[in-house]
């Protein structure tokens, strides 16, 4: 028997096994369910649109939300630390809150690219590691003329 009719005949006997009652590896949408066979489904072009969008924002935050780097003097200090520095100097209080205002932010800031980074990083990984997990796999279930291994001899080794 060929594997895709093998294939098509196993589940098929599977579906008709199945009850109705709830399982975690099933989706169902609406009250009831459908009784529509879902999956997840992801695309490694998906992963890589995500995980540049990740990328592109990473950089666009780098350069446009550092405030606490902006107009730099020779000290080092953003013009905002600088407006800090020269309102707390004239003993005004707005002085040491501006101050916190920019600590708070730039923290913040450095999350959100700690976190950009991640997902971009973690998606690039993921797609490289379920390549090679799928050409490990396609290389075990091919016999040694290259033709695919049927249904019931895979069977034999999980059974």
């Amino acid at each position: 028997m060929a594997f895709d009719s093998e294939w098509a005949e196993l589940v098929s006997t599977a579906r008709e096994k199945q009850s109705v009652g709830m399982r975690l590896n099933q989706a169902e949408s609406g009250p009831g369910g459908s009784g529509a066979n879902h999956d997840l489904v992801v695309h490694q072009d998906d992963l890589g649109a995500v995980g540049h969008e990740a990328f592109e924002l990473h950089g666009m935050l780098h350069k446009k939300a550092d405030i606490a780097g902006a107009g730099m003097d020779k000290s080092g200090a953003g013009s905002t630390a600088q407006a800090a520095q020269e309102m707390s100097t004239r003993r005004l209080t707005m002085g040491d809150e501006l101050y916190t205002t920019l600590e708070v932010w730039t923290t913040q800031v450095k999350t959100v690219l700690q976190m950009c980074a991640h997902i971009s990083n973690h998606l690039d990984y993921s797609k490289k590691s379920h390549t090679k997990d799928d050409e490990e796999i396609a290389a075990s279930l091919r016999q040694r003329n290259g033709s695919a291994v049927s249904v019931s001899e895979i069977s034999k080794y999980v059974k």
